[in-house]
């Protein structure tokens, strides 16, 4: 299975990172494709070597103005002329999304795959990976966008809060039809 995982290129601590590269690892061992940002830096980086030291592939998808952080030894880069090329690509490349700790760029695509899927324009399971409690402030918010008519489906239609990797990776594998 080919798995975007949308998250940050910053260099975090521990209570971020070892979860991360322990989901990486369990994606790899799967013998799944890692869709990414690309980058050689932070947590993108933990990710990517994560997957790719159990024996997993990668997909990177940079951008025009940070191709000099692209990974060189992915088994696939392409390089987008912008952002919004940028998510399209990841998300055609991507049979399923994994949305883990970020900042703004990570919350930009989170609430770009919700809301394409909100209106039907892809059907892939989303999971949110919710590293020490990382994302509870969200999933109140979206609790309460459906809980007061904001939203047109159930939240459980849009996304799946994982509290771990194996949570995550459990979910999208009995969604594709794999467990």
């Amino acid at each position: 299975m080919n798995i975007c995982v949308f998250l940050s290129a910053a260099d975090l601590d521990d209570r971020y990172t070892v979860p991360a590269r322990e989901f990486a690892e369990l994606l790899g061992r799967g013998g799944h494709t890692l869709v990414w940002g690309g980058s050689e830096s932070g947590l993108m980086k933990v990710v990517a070597d994560g997957v790719q030291s159990a024996g997993g592939r990668l997909v990177g998808v940079s951008v025009d103005f940070l191709a000099a952080k692209a990974r060189t030894d992915a088994d696939e880069m392409v390089i987008a002329r912008d952002l919004a090329e940028r998510k399209a690509l990841l998300l055609a490349k991507a049979d399923a999304v994994v949305i883990m700790v970020g900042g703004t760029g990570t919350l930009d695509e989170a609430t770009e795959i919700l809301e394409l899927k909100k209106h039907g324009k892809h059907t892939k399971p989303v999971v949110l990976l919710n590293t020490a409690g990382f994302y509870d402030g969200l999933r109140q918010q979206f609790q309460r966008m459906e809980d007061e008519g904001f939203l047109p489906l159930p939240l459980t239609d849009l996304v799946f809060f994982a509290k771990d990797g194996v949570g995550a990776l459990a979910y999208l594998e009995e969604s594709a039809g794999l467990r």
